[in-house]
């Protein structure tokens, strides 16, 4: 079965898992969930918190587009978990529907065996980081072993207006930090934007032109 023929949580209907527009990744973003705006439109990060993400790569030097095309966009789970019994924000995942979810990320893993993983929001640095306040892990280089084997893993808050952390204290700085380590694993990727557009003209495609996303 294909991850998008997955209906084991079984969610409403018309509900399924969101896919990754990726066809040459080189790295993989891991977010939490799709949210009510992906679910309608089937895109990995399309609302208001995927503008402020892609800003951030944008600042390490990869636009939405190379972005999209390069790096395999994931999530914790795949479908839009629904919303919130309280009326604010989306439902949480829960445990079982993380678990089955689970084995489609660590297959993508192993298929891909990616270099470098972005995990964006706490659910998502928690599948790979340890337990600990994010200020001991926003801003750093970490070296793990998955699936695909060893990777660096440069976590990223959740880039949701909703939250707080990345305006407390000296967040901004470890914010700042970490989208300067991200430009770095990057640019050794070969996927900023400019790496993309010289490589396209040295294939004697000439200058590199806007590419649409499927």
């Amino acid at each position: 079965m294909s991850l998008s023929a997955c209906r084991a949580c079984n969610h409403a209907p018309g509900i399924v898992p969101i896919l990754s527009a990726s066809r040459a990744p080189r790295a993989m973003l891991v977010g939490q969930a799709p949210g009510k705006v992906e679910a309608v439109g089937g895109r990995a990060f399309a609302g208001r918190a995927g503008k402020t993400l892609f800003r951030w790569l944008e600042r390490a030097g990869v636009d939405e587009i190379t972005a999209r095309e390069r790096i395999y966009i994931a999530a914790v789970t795949r479908c839009f978990p629904g919303p919130n019994r309280s009326g604010r924000g989306d439902r949480v995942p829960s445990p079982q529907e993380q678990a089955r979810c689970g084995q489609w990320l660590d297959a993508e893993l192993a298929i891909i065996r990616p270099k470098l993983v972005i995990p964006v929001g706490k659910l998502a640095i928690l599948r790979f980081l340890p337990n600990v306040p994010l200020d001991e892990l926003i801003g750093r280089e970490h070296s793990i072993q998955t699936a695909g084997g060893s990777v660096n893993v440069i976590p990223l808050p959740h880039p949701s207006g909703a939250s707080s952390w990345i305006y407390q204290g000296d967040h901004p700085k470890l914010l700042n930090r970490a989208i300067r380590l991200l430009g770095q694993r990057l640019r050794d990727a070969g996927i900023t934007k400019e790496q993309v557009q010289e490589s396209a003209t040295t294939a004697g495609n000439g200058p590199a032109k806007s590419r649409s996303v499927a």
